[in-house]
């Protein structure tokens, strides 16, 4: 494989690979050791159900998946014929009141808790770019505030309104949904208006090292006669060049640990995903190298050193898309906006974009999305009613026999649901945004483990704990990478169980501890003797996720 474009340490771009282009997003950098982490890479690449994704048409096991919605057809219509047979319509719509109910409230609702996100993120932004309030005092206490007040809002307003389950799970969780959103953009951009600071001191200190040569102009024309010698030298001769550039620079620059790893991960990908599964409609973006500064070549150790550290800076805080964008020109009203509508909870300065937005694509994502949802709609009319609400347990019944009536209900719920959010709706506001990046999921049916399935079922949550909450707990905290993974369960548990508190109106903690319990299993499933043995694993994983849906439902109604 040819390698077009070259990562250097703290450096961001795209790899140009025989199968296409990839974004490297910008990497988060740690105070305490200079180091670069990459925490995430948005790619142009299309979701595995979608049908335009020429690896998922090429698939052997594509007929599986034309027998699954088959049969979900079959099943509904027999469900339809049962019901005009028993009760002269086809369908009840007795059950669809309880989704209008308080339409209006939660509508007004739900528009002004996105309204305040708006007007608080657009000027709190705005005070960063022009330097009114510094991001690590005041501001970071403000954003916490906010979100603190944003969350608490919603629960006690969802909370004493007393609506059914559907209207109080939508609202709460669209509003942990622009949580993340309002999160990731205001910390992103504090980041960055931090680290613009740092370079116009390492600028200035710059400046003023010249100085001591004879001025910033004769150090440019020192550092570009030493530039041409090396380049010469190095044409000239095999191996080791003539001129060498300080330790610190060289290294720093062009080698460093993370972005080799961070490239072999990417090239590796690169193989397993098709040339057409990456392009499609999609507008790569371009290679837009960022030149180190002119100054790194200088002969003087420390001017050298200087023009390195605000050569990593810069790359920082450029885009590398087409569009070359440099904090703050991304802060504003039309830029949040689109925020808004990319289906992404991690905020970057500039995404990978398709080249146009495809009406009749919107057309088959909007109707897959009605299709699904009356699926879904007859699962919970006619087999929740006769399989569900039938055998809702109580504490005299039988515990696995509840188990064993409501396990593929539930299955079928779930993965109807998975399906309507993740490859229906994202996929829709990703063409309506030209956000190229569609890989909202990868292979979570294939996982051998709960931490794996963790990582694929659901990558916006995933990529945004890792990078705010990991990342951020190893970085700014100190935390090692155990207590790291300890915290980010924690925190994810108590954000589920908040939700299952509001929605059933039960303080129970049976979810909680669901997810904290799956530390150990993980830990235990990393061991080699289970670890090899994958078909075992993933036997395992379907089985316990077979098992986890009815066992709450369980939990929560009879206990």
């Amino acid at each position: 494989m040819h390698l077009k474009s070259r990562i250097g340490r703290g450096e961001s771009g795209t790899l140009e690979t025989e199968r296409g282009t990839l974004y490297v997003s910008k990497p988060y950098r740690s105070k305490s050791n200079k180091s670069f982490r990459a925490m995430m890479a948005f790619v142009p690449r299309k979701s595995h159900f979608d049908l335009s994704n020429a690896a998922s048409g090429n698939d052997e096991f594509r007929g599986f998946f034309a027998l699954f919605w088959i049969s979900m057809f079959i099943l509904a219509i027999r469900t339809y014929v049962i019901s005009f047979e028993q009760t002269g319509e086809p369908l009840s719509l007795g059950f669809a009141s309880m989704f209008s109910r308080h339409a209006t409230t939660l509508a007004l609702s739900d528009a002004a808790m996105v309204l305040s996100t708006i007007l608080f993120c657009v000027p709190f932004a705005t005070s960063l770019k022009h330097g009114w309030m510094r991001y690590n005092y005041f501001a970071l206490a403000l954003q916490h505030t906010f979100q603190t007040a944003l969350l608490a809002t919603t629960v006690i307003w969802t909370y004493n309104r007393q609506w059914p389950w559907v209207q109080s799970g939508f609202l709460t969780l669209h509003t942990l949904v622009m949580m993340m959103k309002v999160h990731s953009y205001l910390a992103h951009n504090g980041y960055l208006s931090v680290l613009s600071k740092e370079a116009a001191v390492i600028e200035s200190n710059l400046r003023k090292a010249t100085v001591q040569v004879g001025g910033w102009e004769k150090a440019l024309l020192e550092a570009e006669e030493c530039r041409e010698f090396q380049t010469i030298s190095t044409e000239s001769s095999i191996g080791t060049p003539s001129v060498i550039l300080p330790e610190d620079a060289t290294k720093t620059y062009y080698n460093g640990p993370a972005p080799a790893v961070l490239k072999n991960r990417l090239l590796a990908a690169a193989d397993a995903v098709p040339k057409e599964s990456l392009a499609g409609k999609s507008s790569p973006l371009p290679h837009t190298e960022h030149a180190p500064h002119p100054l790194i070549y200088h002969p003087d150790h420390k001017i050298s050193k200087l023009a390195q550290e605000l050569t990593e800076v810069e790359t920082d805080l450029v885009s590398t898309g087409p569009q070359n964008v440099r904090w703050p020109e991304n802060v504003g009203w039309a830029n949040y906006f689109d925020y808004l509508l990319v289906p992404s909870l991690v905020y970057d300065i500039e995404y990978p974009r398709t080249d146009r937005i495809r009406p009749l694509y919107i057309l088959e994502k909007t109707a897959a999305t009605f299709g699904t949802f009356t699926l879904l709609y007859v699962l919970y009319v006619k087999i929740t009613a006769h399989s569900i609400l039938p055998f809702t347990p109580t504490p005299d019944q039988s515990f696995f026999r509840a188990l064993l009536d409501l396990s593929l209900p539930f299955m079928l719920s779930y993965l109807l649901l998975f399906y309507l959010i993740f490859e229906c709706i994202c996929n829709a506001f990703a063409e309506l945004s030209r956000f190229a990046d569609r890989q909202f999921y990868e292979d979570w049916w294939n996982a051998t483990s709960l931490d794996e399935f963790a990582r694929k079922w659901n990558k916006p949550v995933h990529v945004f704990l890792l990078r705010h909450v990991y990342a951020s707990a190893i970085s700014a905290h100190r935390l090692s990478r155990g207590w790291a993974t300890f915290w980010t369960f924690l925190l994810s548990a108590a954000v589920h169980e908040l939700v299952m508190i509001i929605v059933t109106k039960k303080f129970r903690m049976y979810l909680f501890m669901m997810q904290m319990i799956q530390l150990p299993l993980i830990a235990l499933g990393r061991l080699p003797a289970i670890k090899r043995n994958r078909i075992m694993g993933n036997i395992v994983f379907w089985i316990g996720l077979y098992a986890g849906f009815p066992l709450l439902c369980v939990a929560y109604c009879a206990y």
